[in-house]
């Protein structure tokens, strides 16, 4: 890097920043923060816990986006108060150290401009990731156990928990369905962009004649909502089934039909939960499943409503990202087409730079 990119550099990220200032409002984040500060010091307030709560849980929100901005600020101001000062007195030193840490500096600011992206309902949600093998048996089913592994090691990167929901083996290898619960700041916000459909191109481990295969996945993502959203359903409006729960064999066969499904009639979304021995629960949690389902269908219809266009549904014609093992290395996303090339690190949960990527693509649209 030389002195012109670096001021090129520079004069970009300052530029992000005051869009970024412009959105985040940092004056009225302290003010809102005073308010919440004279909310907790008023005598009725501990009273009421669940608004407590609440509110808790929004000054949580508003410290971490007011330290994310302050923190990523100060080291823009500080570049380029360095840089001009280092230029003034021929500090070859200081400049060369600058310019080392650009690419620290300008991943700082995106990761900014990515926080700030995530600023819609739900966003800061934990999110349930349901993974379906398309057609193809066996060789979908091992496609589907590689992205349930992807989003659990992604999870693990970022330090999110991770609880299993759903989890039914296929019968050779891979799985035949499975459904998780990721738990983490902004969970949902990232991930709503991995809904659609995943295609895998390789050459197949369960294929003698080590042929190249194509198998497809659905991955569906919903924000975990809260129980006081206004989401009915009847029991007119459902089915629910029962079914022996699938189980590692010996004594960790389920004897019981503790499985539950539920098919949403009208719209024909079917949810299932066998994680508890207890049918109860696993009725609980499947309902849960089916309110954040419905929650998540319901804001993209209002969405395709305000943009004057049709909700479409997801076809096998339709894949939102492709991940190529051979002849070549290759992951491409069809909505930023990105491609990068290290699949490997992909697979094992490095998705980032392609989920920040679409985030930003959509933002231009």
């Amino acid at each position: 890097m030389d002195h012109y990119e670096y001021s090129e550099l520079l004069k970009t990220l300052t530029l992000k920043m005051e869009n970024i200032t412009g959105v985040i409002q940092p004056e009225a984040l302290a003010s809102r923060l005073r308010e919440i500060e004279a909310l907790e010091n008023s005598q009725d307030f501990w009273n009421d816990a669940a608004h407590a709560a609440e509110i808790q849980k929004e000054k949580t929100q508003i410290e971490r986006k007011r330290d994310k901005y302050t923190q990523t600020a100060n080291a823009l101001l500080e570049a380029e108060a360095f840089y001009a000062m280092a230029q003034e007195e021929n500090d070859e030193e200081t400049i060369a150290a600058l310019f080392h840490d650009a690419a620290t500096l300008e991943s700082l600011v995106e990761s900014m401009e990515i926080a700030v992206l995530l600023s819609e309902e739900n966003d800061d949600s934990n999110a349930i990731v349901t993974i379906h093998p398309g057609a193809g048996g066996t060789e979908s089913q091992d496609w589907a156990a590689m992205l349930l592994r992807m989003y659990k090691r992604w999870a693990e990167r970022h330090d999110f928990s991770v609880e299993t929901l759903d989890y039914q083996s296929g019968e050779e290898a891979g799985i035949k369905d499975a459904a998780i619960l990721i738990k983490g700041e902004n969970v949902y916000g990232y991930l709503k962009v991995e809904n659609g459909i995943h295609r895998l191109v390789r050459i197949s481990p369960f294929d003698s004649n080590a042929k190249r295969h194509t198998s497809f996945c659905s991955v569906m993502v919903s924000p975990e909502i809260d129980d006081d959203i206004d989401i009915v359903i009847e029991d007119k409006d459902i089915r629910i089934d029962t079914y022996r729960a699938s189980g590692a064999g010996g004594q960790h066969v389920n004897k019981t039909e503790s499985a539950i499904r539920i098919t949403h009639i009208e719209t024909g979304i079917v949810v299932q939960c066998q994680n508890d021995r207890s049918q109860h629960q696993n009725k609980a949690t499947a309902m849960k499943m089916l309110k954040s389902r419905l929650y998540e269908l319901r804001l993209e219809e209002q969405k395709a409503e305000e943009a004057g266009k049709e909700k479409s549904d997801i076809g096998w014609g339709h894949q939102i990202r492709s991940y190529v093992m051979q002849p070549y290395q290759q992951v491409k996303d069809t909505r930023s087409n990105i491609a990068l090339s290290n699949v490997s690190a992909i697979l094992d949960g490095d998705i980032d730079q392609l989920i920040e990527g679409v985030l930003i693509a959509q933002s231009r649209n």
